[in-house]
């Protein structure tokens, strides 16, 4: 994308490189969570949101975190997903109670029906990301653009306000 911005428009605080990559970005980013929605919707009855828990869940031992580690795990800000974890409660997806060793906390559990639905939906899910995202990249294509989004991710979590979640594989 290239060309004068109006006065104001935040491309006009950018150099044109910049613009163009971070163009490039939102332009990817807004699509690809559009679509990815719009499949596990259509194929699962789930939302991309729904998905997000679920999968993060499943990296905890037993499918079972705290709701304040889950926040941070996907970014959210904790009323959002106490409020989304309601919702899923309320279709079968998830079991929320306090922790054995501190009532004060809250902790959210895969539910059996989680689990079956997780199970159902990640193939045509992975088969989806792999057609629209991974199929477009070549082997060191992805491994570039594995090391360019770490460097991105590294950068957010020094300058942004949630810790690092226990991610790294």
């Amino acid at each position: 994308m290239t060309g004068d911005f109006a006065p104001g428009s935040p491309f006009a605080l950018l150099s044109g490189a910049e613009t163009a990559a971070w163009y490039a970005y939102m332009k990817v980013h807004l699509r690809l969570e559009y679509e990815l929605n719009r499949q596990l919707r259509a194929d699962s009855g789930i939302s991309l949101a729904d998905y997000h828990v679920l999968v993060a869940l499943t990296s905890a031992p037993g499918g079972r975190m705290r709701v304040t580690d889950l926040a941070v795990r996907i970014g959210w800000e904790r009323s959002r997903l106490s409020h989304h974890l309601k919702r899923m409660r309320a279709r079968g997806l998830v079991e929320t109670g306090t922790a054995a060793d501190d009532r004060r906390v809250t902790e959210v559990e895969l539910s059996g029906t989680g689990w079956e639905t997780l199970r159902q939906a990640a193939p045509d899910h992975v088969g989806f990301v792999r057609q629209a995202f991974l199929d477009a990249l070549g082997p060191e294509e992805k491994a570039q653009l594995t090391t360019l989004l770490d460097r991105v991710y590294d950068k957010l979590v020094e300058h942004g306000s949630l810790p690092r979640p226990d991610d790294h594989p």
